[in-house]
């Protein structure tokens, strides 16, 4: 079929997508061969047709959206490979995990020029063969949680949430809930909200280990906590389902975040409950205390999330050489053009038809090139190249900005 400038024709047991572009052919990307034991891929790849379906005969979001109001430098961890085993019980007193580095103190969302959170979090991550491993430690002085039910949305309580996108395309990406009573919320996003994303529900993480201890009692309101502790352990197979990327993820790095909400409580008689503020007659406004500031009260804004490398115990990654992070500065550059292109339609109805329609862009990085800039039915693509690799970048009107090799025929 042909779907915006391009012909897209799927493989055998949806096995490959090839696209050719003009007198290039671009392999978006491989997958292994779909399955019938696999449900859940199944179900993944029918909804993600549909979405294709969908936006052949669907207009582009043309609203202005939020950009974030600090500059781009996201937090970085070097997660280290875990050689002794891990049991998940929501005490990190392994001896792996002593040897572990923990990021920096979180901060609120939309960055430190706003005042610091109340309490500490900070968090640990470690990996192996299987799985990836994570450890938040959260200072808390009243312990409170009320939802039981599996993918009730956690955050109406105080909640602990971790956000990945493996291949850092901003589309297809993991959200993980808990509370302190260790209810989960995991779900799928097929792309953030601002782009007419959608929340799967029905996706459930198989094989997550989670367990949660508390230092202090829980709903009581009688005495002082210390606080309560997540531990994690996320198969790698899982995101093998949604994004083409290599497991375990040895010497490479994904877009990771961790957010914290916190709610302003007061004493009742059977517990607590969220102080109402007196001029609105609602509950205030909850707190959002995260790991790497996205700039606005916004996490669904996967460019802004931190960069995790996954090390091992050859290479000391303190001083490796990242020779992929000009393509990250490149990315953002393009997300630069991403905003514009968002606010131009606003204003006009339709996207830029050339570059130079698009106002105070920063300058284009130096050791990259412009491949070519081309309006679609639905949008438009933009493919940019680094000059030292064989790489190019695409961006679509959908926000999605992912690697394409092309090659001339």
């Amino acid at each position: 079929m042909v779907w915006a400038g391009f012909s897209l024709s799927w493989k055998l047991h949806l096995h490959s997508s090839e696209i050719t572009y003009h007198n290039r052919s671009i392999i978006e990307c491989t997958t292994s061969e779909l399955r019938l034991r696999d449900p859940f891929r199944i179900l993944l790849y029918v909804f993600l047709l549909l979405q294709i379906s969908h936006s052949c005969y669907s207009k582009a979001p043309f609203e202005k959206i939020p950009v974030p109001a600090i500059p781009f430098n996201p937090k970085t961890y070097i997660c280290d490979f875990a050689d002794l085993e891990i049991t998940v019980d929501g005490i990190a007193d392994e001896k792996a995990w002593s040897r572990v580095s923990w990021t920096d103190e979180f901060v609120d969302i939309e960055g430190e020029s706003k005042p610091k959170p109340e309490y500490s979090t900070r968090v640990k991550m470690l990996w192996d063969n299987t799985y990836l491993y994570i450890f938040a430690e959260m200072e808390e002085p009243h312990l409170w949680a009320t939802l039981t039910e599996r993918d009730a949305v956690i955050y109406h309580d105080n909640d602990f949430e971790v956000f990945i996108d493996p291949d850092g395309d901003t589309h297809n990406y993991i959200e993980l809930e808990i509370n302190a009573l260790g209810t989960v919320w995991d779900l799928l996003l097929t792309k953030p909200y601002r782009d007419d994303g959608h929340a799967i529900d029905a996706f459930d993480i198989p094989g997550l280990k989670t367990a949660v201890h508390l230092d202090g009692t829980l709903n009581d309101p009688s005495d002082i906590d210390k606080g309560w502790s997540v531990e994690l352990a996320i198969p790698f197979s899982v995101f093998q389902q949604v994004a083409d990327v290599k497991t375990p993820p040895e010497l490479e790095y994904w877009r990771v975040n961790f957010s914290r909400v916190q709610w302003k409580l007061e004493h009742t008689e059977n517990g607590y409950s969220k102080a109402i503020d007196p001029k609105t007659d609602k509950p205030y406004p909850e707190s959002n205390w995260v790991w790497s500031p996205q700039g606005l009260v916004a996490m669904h804004y996967p460019e802004m999330w931190g960069y995790v490398f996954y090390d091992n115990q050859d290479i000391d990654l303190v001083s490796y050489d990242f020779p992929k992070f000009n393509s990250e500065r490149l990315k953002w550059w393009m997300r630069q053009v991403y905003y514009a292109q968002r606010q131009f339609a606003d204003s006009s109805g339709h996207f830029a038809d050339s570059m130079e329609e698009l106002k105070n862009l920063n300058p284009f990085p130096f050791w990259s090139f412009i491949e070519c800039y081309t309006k679609t039915v639905r949008g438009y693509e933009l493919i940019v190249g680094l000059e030292d690799t064989k790489t190019y970048l695409m961006l679509s009107e959908d926000g999605r900005i992912r690697g394409v090799p092309i090659k001339n025929e």
